[in-house]
């Protein structure tokens, strides 16, 4: 069947909408019913997801449009696109910087967390920072003067810098005009200045701040002129060229060599404080190949992100959200053994509502249970520390038969996968790194388990990455099961991914990148045909980002059938709602909050059945093509109801922090009443209020 394209004024740009997402995310660092802490946090996300925006998106529309490539399904022509990115991104930013330096920062400064700036330090704070100065800075500092024999300095993606205007001569007579001051990684960007110097509770003042003050120190008998912070970005996104890696014949060989370029990929962004002279700011774009298009000055500290340290620092609970305490689901609460209380049901965990020990406790059990012969798991996010990759290196000593599917091309944890691949091979596990071409992005684990005369197979399946951190923080579900079925789906997905041969038909799961884009294809015209035949028809989805174009054209097909459509998608959504005659029945909303929606729930009527699927994957190219994902049906009814009351239904009847995209592309924050409801998020927090025992939280 020949691919079904969408009229380019029918979907929408995808990097302008990653730039709406932001937009919605710095909404809730200006509302003014936040906690004051928590909005400098969502200050910080916003920076950081700039960051992301830029090493990546941003990189890669620059190559495409030196490399002269075609407008993009939306048809606007790249070079267009790159201009209105540019117009956003300084719109975003300036606004940024105003809601930190006119609303965040004094109302830090009335709650007795305050930023020492340099014009108001008094001589106790002037002689603090002048002994820190050379107490700690001084010593790792190395100032490097610009001339023919000192070339321009190889700088880190996003490090911290500084650009000093010099006159006069040195100790060897060289004159030279410009200096580079490095800020190492070690030093802290946000210093803590004791209670008694500071003259409040919480004082900080920043490193720019004391380097600016003594900065003249690195170039006696020069006159400094001025000295200015600036980070530069760089393209970071990795590339494997397939034949280096036939010839080197191992992935993790080959990533590592790439992975020591990363922080020098090409320049892509320049940020300087906007007190840079123009000679400064035109040197250093010069310097890097930049324009003035890629240039963004800032009233404040060049990367936000830093502030992150302060919310830490600062115990203040009164201006936080409320401390999480996880539930636990019922059928654990009694602290069974895990693998009776699946045998006795299905066991769906919400988190981080839920607390995720029992995913945890779930290995631990595995690691120790001498009927347990093999566990096999998916890994593509777990962080540099990590319980649960500790156990399967405990259960690997135990002599279970462990088999580890480490994804090294996760972005950004490339390095952390790397070092828990070489550790779980020292103690004899079978390490593979899932197949070349796809990223492994499904997240699943499989016990199995001798019982009497037959093996059983005890499953996780999840929406969320196997990391205890952001289970925190993220809302995703997990199923425990273990059903013969899923099982056996389940273990042949392993067997793909570790051996070779042909796919073979599943039971239960969708997999991509096999079944799942076909599979959900036929369920939205399903809908559709319902529709047409006078039945009751309706979808439901919930994910991060909605862009696969044969997708969008199925829903619209849809809409004009009738079929009443909810979609929830968090961040990029290329469909456009609306629309008379075209998607009149579509409605595109996201939410968001204090936890970060990331869970991906997909309803369909289906004639009265009410198919419930949850999945790793969104409804995106790369994840129904270019990755290995598991979408998987809520069989049990308690649950399926669970799924519906839970993780869809309150996103479509709350307005809180949620925004509805209009026909022309544009969201719309839903207005709420007088006396506001509870936010989605905080119902759930109330109604899974169930504190685990001592030993699992």
């Amino acid at each position: 069947m020949p691919k079904r394209h969408v009229a380019p004024e029918l979907y929408l740009n995808r990097e302008l909408g990653q730039l709406a997402f932001n937009r919605r995310v710095l909404a809730l660092a200006e509302d003014r019913n936040a906690p004051l802490l928590e909005r400098l946090r969502f200050l910080c996300i916003v920076d950081s997801n700039l960051d992301e925006f830029f090493e990546i998106r941003v990189a890669g529309l620059k190559e495409e449009i030196a490399a002269e490539a075609p407008a993009g399904p939306d048809g606007v022509p790249l070079s267009e696109v790159f201009r209105q990115v540019t117009a956003k991104v300084q719109e975003l930013v300036a606004r940024q910087y105003q809601v930190l330096n006119d609303e965040v920062f004094p109302q830090l400064a009335a709650e007795g967390i305050r930023f020492l700036r340099r014009s108001n330090w008094n001589a106790a704070q002037k002689e603090w920072v002048k002994d820190y100065f050379f107490r700690e800075l001084m010593p790792v500092l190395t100032p490097l003067g610009l001339d023919p024999v000192h070339p321009f300095p190889k700088l880190l993606n996003k490090s911290l810098n500084f650009v000093v205007e010099l006159e006069g001569k040195d100790a060897f007579g060289r004159k030279s005009s410009m200096a580079i001051v490095q800020a190492p990684r070690v030093l802290p960007r946000v210093i803590t200045v004791p209670r008694r110097i500071a003259g409040c509770p919480h004082g900080f003042v920043f490193l720019s701040s004391i380097l600016h003050a003594h900065v003249a120190e690195l170039f006696p008998g020069m006159t400094v002129l001025g000295c200015y912070q600036f980070q530069l970005t760089r393209n970071s996104d990795l590339y494997i060229d397939e034949e280096e890696l036939r010839e080197l014949k191992s992935l993790r060989q080959a990533l590592q060599g790439e992975l020591t370029q990363r922080q020098y990929g090409d320049s892509v962004r320049l940020e300087v404080a906007d007190l840079c002279s123009p000679r400064m700011t035109d040197a250093l774009l010069q310097q890097f190949g930049l324009t003035r298009d890629d240039l963004y000055q800032v009233n404040g500290p060049v990367n936000l992100m830093r502030l992150l340290q302060v919310y830490e620092k600062v115990d203040r609970p009164d201006l936080k959200f409320p401390l999480l305490e996880p539930a636990l689901p019922k059928e654990l609460s009694k602290q069974l053994n895990i693998f009776d209380a699946i045998r006795k049901s299905d066991i769906l965990l919400h988190q981080p509502y839920e607390s995720f020990a029992p995913v945890v406790n779930f290995l631990k059990e595995a690691a120790n249970d001498p009927h347990v012969v093999a566990i096999k798991q998916t890994v593509y996010r777990t962080g540099a520390q990590s319980e649960m990759m500790d156990l399967l290196i405990h259960a690997a000593r135990n002599g279970k038969a462990v088999t580890v599917v480490v994804e090294l091309m996760a972005r950004f944890d490339e390095e952390a996968n790397i070092n828990w691949a070489q550790r779980l091979e020292e103690v004899g596990a079978h390490v593979v790194y899932g197949v070349v071409g796809h990223k492994t992005h499904a997240k699943m684990a499989l016990v199995v388990r001798r019982e009497g005369n037959r093996l059983a197979r005890y499953v996780h399946l999840a929406t969320g990455n196997y990391h205890s951190s952001t289970a925190r923080f993220y809302t995703d579900f997990g199923l425990f099961t273990c059903n013969d079925e899923v099982g056996s789906d389940v273990s042949e997905v392993f067997m793909q991914l570790t051996g070779l041969g042909k796919a073979l038909k599943l039971k239960h799961l969708l997999q991509s990148p096999f079944t799942l884009h076909q599979r959900t294809i036929k369920a939205i015209q399903n809908e559709a045909r319902n529709a047409r035949d006078g039945k009751k028809a309706r979808i439901i989805a919930k994910m991060n980002a909605l862009l696969e174009p044969e997708i969008i054209a199925a829903l619209y097909d849809a809409s004009q059938a009738g079929v009443k459509i909810d979609l929830v998608v968090r961040g990029v959504c290329a469909l456009r709602p609306r629309v008379a005659g075209v998607s009149e029945n579509i409605r595109v909303r996201s939410v968001l909050g204090r936890f970060l929606e990331h869970s991906r729930v997909f309803y369909f009527h289906n004639g009265g059945a009410e198919d419930v699927y949850l999945s790793s994957a969104d409804w995106m190219d790369r994840n129904f093509f270019r990755r290995i994902e598991v979408c998987f049906p809520v069989l049990n009814k308690k649950l399926k109801k669970r799924v519906i009351r839970e993780g869809l239904m309150p996103f479509l009847e709350r307005n809180i922090d949620a925004w509805e995209m209009s026909a022309d592309g544009q969201y719309r924050h839903l207005k709420t009443a007088r006396r506001r409801p509870p936010h989605p998020q905080t119902e759930l927090l109330k109604a899974l209020a169930v504190k685990p025992p001592a030993n699992l939280r």
